[in-house]
Order: C-alpha cells, then structure tokens, then sequence
C-alpha cells in the first residue's frame, strides 16, 4: 500500500494492521522518519514544507516498490509519506515490509527508505530563524542507494 497525504498518521496503528492475518509473515521491519529540529549544521529548523507532483509521486513510488518486491520475496509493504509544512518531531514517513524471513525485511526495508530519499519526487524547504533554506541532495543519501544498483 501507497499513501501521500498530508493528514498525520498513527504509526503504531498501521503496523498493528500491517501484515495482519498473514500466517506467511515471520518478520516485520520498519522505519519511522521525523522532522529534526536542526539542520547538518546545527542550525535550528522549527519546520519543513514537502512539495510533490500528485501523480507523479504515487508512480514513482510505486515503481520503488515493485523494485523491492522484484528482489526480495515479500509479503507486504506500506509506505506513508506526507507533504506540506511540517513542525519539528513530526511524523513524515513510515515504511515497512514484511517477508518469511528477517533477512528480507531489513534489507528491503533499508532498500525502500534510501532509494525514496534519492529518487522520489519530493522537494524539502527547511524553515529556519535564519531564514527559508531549500534542502539539497546529500552526498551520502546518493551514496547509500546507490549501493543498490549493483544488486
């Protein structure tokens, strides 16, 4: 399942439900994303705004799934991701996946998370006391999915 919104959502909730039922299910992994209230370079953030293409973001995300479902055998995957302004220690994303066996859901998981902070369509501004600051890609973001493409 795919969801963009920008409604808050109950973690604990979608993972009670996550994978429900499923007696092929022997493993769960998940990761909850925050806003930070710093930049990298301790700055203080007190918000951020996420912009995306409606459409375009639902496709690209589902595109990353299909990806992850072609490589591990999984039996279910969530991904939430919300857009517009968003205060420090608010939830922004949550993804899980669930497989037989743990090996598959870390990895998957891990994969689902690094290749949606390099290639989703979502455009972060960082709301500073110093102003509005548009986030850039970090090298270290593309460095990490991009270990996946020799998979």
């Amino acid at each position: 399942m795919i969801r963009v919104q920008a409604e808050d959502f109950d973690a604990g909730a979608e993972l009670a439900a996550f994978a429900s039922g499923n007696g092929r299910v022997g493993g769960v992994c998940m990761f909850l994303g925050l806003v930070r209230d710093y930049m990298g370079d301790g700055t203080e953030v007190s918000a951020m705004t996420l912009e995306h293409y409606p459409g375009m973001t639902e496709k690209q995300l589902a595109a990353i799934e299909t990806e992850a479902r072609r490589r591990w055998p999984l039996e279910d995957t969530l991904i939430i991701h919300r857009h517009g302004r968003l205060a420090a220690g608010d939830r922004i994303v949550l993804v899980a996946t669930a497989s037989a066996h743990r090996d598959a859901a870390f990895e998957s998981c891990r994969f689902l998370m690094d290749w949606l902070k390099t290639k989703a369509p979502f455009w972060k501004i960082e709301h500073t006391s110093a102003g509005d600051r548009w986030v850039e890609a970090k090298e270290a973001d593309e460095s990490q999915a991009a270990r996946w493409n020799k998979a």
